[in-house]
């Protein structure tokens, strides 16, 4: 029944191994619950408790969506820096109402849907050469594991350079550092459940060291309706949708993408032929996730990166994402619970994912420059531009232009050409 249901076979996983897999991508991925509130409480109407519980539910769609349809163990919720473009770029500064962007939103979910029945995702995901797969693996690796130096304030921003070392000798940094020896040394010992218990461990020292600030247990959601189902339909007709919509599509596909190549590719779910395991049906559920989740109020709905952490922690089918989903539920009646959990607690697991995520850097041949050097520019892109779809898109145009340029035409698709077009297009236009 569970191999029916989410896809669950026992000779590469277990219950205990998924439910700790569920908890653990739950924990990493939990922030939004806190974030996507601040974020879109900027905006007239849109109430915090409102989002909040619209936050939740559509992530509780989203995975469940994944479990009984993707029946893979990845995580779902309303994406960040999808929920920046959609407040701070569509709203706040190109002047559009939360209701025309909602619309927008709305679009691009059942133009997701189309495409993913008509398999046209699957054949842009089929179209990546294999180095890039690769690749794309190892660039989510550096990239989430800079989301969590960063959140921690181990590093931190810099007018000289960018990015400098932040003060490690005391607060988030520190308890992120300890909780990264904590947890570094748990997993080395191939402790089980050495992610998850890390996260809790670092959670526990921080309250001694004024880091974790302990916000209560129980509170009862708020209602989504001031949010829910609120469009602006008579717009759809307009240039302006019509470029804020392919925005998002862009946005999420090519993230959404990248997340479900590189973690399947570290999972071992690709076959012989280097075809990724139930890829259509995953961007079905990630379809319908946005979908509902326009719907609830909320920006776009996509894949969590942080599902690394779950997959990492032995998550292999649905049943992970089914225990994601039930987590943010038990959330909605435990939020200060969950929202209690600082930051520098789930870095140390962001960290250590990345580094494990970096494994299919050696399937990539190097001594192949018209091979290595695209790699090489999508996987450092990730993270330098705080985005994996610019990394898929810059990877896919220099893989084309360097193999013309070597005359390698052989190894190049029809497809390959076309997406390098469009993707030069997007940069050019968008």
């Amino acid at each position: 029944m569970l191999n029916k249901l989410f896809g669950f076979d026992a000779q590469r996983t277990t219950i205990k191994r998924e439910i700790l897999a569920g908890l653990t991508t739950f924990l990493t991925m939990s922030y939004i619950l806190a974030v996507n509130p601040t974020i879109f409480s900027q905006l007239d109407g849109m109430p915090q408790g409102a989002v909040f519980t619209s936050t939740a539910l559509a992530a509780i769609i989203g995975c469940l969506a994944m479990a009984f349809i993707g029946k893979l163990p990845f995580g779902l919720a309303p994406g960040m820096g999808l929920n920046a473009f959609f407040v701070y770029s569509v709203c706040l500064g190109m002047g559009y109402s939360w209701q025309f962007a909602l619309t927008a939103v709305l679009i691009e979910g059942l133009i997701f849907i189309i495409l993913t029945l008509t398999n046209v995702r699957e054949a842009i995901a089929m179209a990546i050469p294999a180095s890039l797969r690769n690749a794309i693996g190892a660039g989510i690796g550096l990239f989430i594991a800079f989301i969590g130096l960063e959140s921690a304030g181990v590093v931190s921003q810099s007018d000289t350079t960018l990015v400098t070392l932040g003060d490690i000798t005391s607060g988030q940094a520190l308890l992120a550092l300890i909780g990264l020896v904590i947890t570094g040394f748990m997993y080395a010992k191939k402790l089980p459940g050495a992610i998850l218990l890390g996260i809790i461990i670092t959670m526990l020292i921080g309250i001694p060291m004024g880091v974790t600030d302990f916000k209560g247990l129980v509170a009862l959601p708020d209602s989504p309706a001031p949010i829910f189902c609120q469009f602006e339909f008579d717009k759809i007709f307009t240039i302006d949708m019509l470029v804020i919509v392919f925005t998002f599509i862009f946005i999420d596909m090519f993230d959404t993408l990248g997340t479900l190549v590189g973690v399947c590719t570290k999972a071992d779910m690709v076959d012989k032929d280097g075809n990724i395991e139930r890829l259509n049906p995953a961007f079905m559920a990630d379809a319908i996730a946005t979908t509902a989740g326009a719907l609830l109020g909320t920006s776009t709905t996509t894949t969590y990166v942080e599902s690394a952490t779950g997959v990492a922690q032995g998550g292999r089918s649905g049943l992970t994402a089914l225990f994601v989903g039930i987590c943010f539920a038990v959330a909605m009646l435990f939020s200060p619970l969950f929202l209690s959990i600082p930051a520098a607690a789930t870095a140390p697991a962001l960290i250590i994912v990345g580094l494990l995520m970096l494994e299919p850097v050696v399937k990539i041949p190097f001594d192949d420059f018209s091979e290595s050097i695209p790699a090489f520019i999508c996987l450092i892109t990730m993270p330098f531009t705080y985005s994996i779809s610019n990394g898929i898109l810059l990877g896919m145009i220099a893989y084309v232009v360097m193999n013309v340029i070597c005359g390698h035409f052989k190894k190049l698709t029809p497809a390959m050409y076309i997406l390098a077009v469009i993707f030069t297009l997007k940069f050019i236009f968008i």
